[in-house]
């Protein structure tokens, strides 16, 4: 019998973005994501959120837990792009 995979919506993946975007600590377990998290998210779904996130560098995922690594500041875009030494 062939296995299903569930994808999954797009807003699921911005729930779980917006949610690690704001948070105050720098590393956030799994478990607390999900006690975080407005409404409750399967665990095979989330990890395939997660496993997005870190393909498109917006998280680091560590033993430790997840952190936000996405930074949108166009200065610190340019200074990266440039090269210059801060």
């Amino acid at each position: 019998m062939q296995e299903l995979i569930h994808s999954p919506t797009l807003n699921t993946v911005m729930m779980v973005e917006e949610v690690l975007k704001k948070m105050n600590e720098s590393v956030i377990t799994i478990a607390e994501l999900k006690r975080r998290l407005p409404r409750q998210v399967n665990h095979t779904t989330l990890k395939v959120i997660l496993e997005y996130l870190e393909l498109s560098n917006k998280i680091l995922v560590t033993m430790r837990g997840i952190t936000w690594i996405h930074n949108t500041n166009p200065q610190l875009r340019k200074a990266i792009a440039q090269g210059l030494e801060l």
